[in-house]
């Protein structure tokens, strides 16, 4: 039995990258406006909160899509649990970092930004697929 290599799509052409661009420019938005808002450190504050929910879930992306073909069905399922294990996990030691490295931090700012990071990744689907319809 030979072991099947990987069928990669370059990282732009994965399904979920109209999603990951989707949430980095709503980030970088929100964080300019608390930026601008409330100042340095809600803008920061709130781009790390951001950029701890995007980071995992590029990570999962790149684990995730890995495979692909109806073959592959078995490496697909296990590289959706390692992704998803990877995620979380990667997830709290960004929140880990945070905490014991950064300071001054406004909690609000970052929570808030984290919580919207999470919106847009689960409405985005919605939005892309209605404004992609001809």
């Amino acid at each position: 039995m030979e072991p099947r290599m990987p069928n990669r799509l370059p990282f732009h052409r994965l399904p979920v990258f109209p999603v990951l661009l989707t949430q980095l420019i709503v980030v970088s938005g929100a964080a300019a406006l608390l930026w601008l808002w409330l100042g340095t450190v809600a803008g920061y504050s709130g781009l790390l909160g951001g950029l701890i929910a995007w980071l995992p879930n590029v990570y999962f992306a790149h684990k995730a899509f890995r495979f692909g073909g109806a073959r592959a069905a078995r490496e697909i399922v296990r590289s959706f649990y390692a992704g998803e294990a990877g995620k979380l996990i990667f997830t709290a030691v960004l929140f880990a970092l945070t905490f014991a490295g950064v300071k001054p931090l406004v909690v609000p700012a970052l929570f808030g930004t984290f919580l919207l990071a999470l919106a847009v990744n689960w409405f985005a689907p919605l939005l892309i697929r209605r404004f992609s319809r001809p």
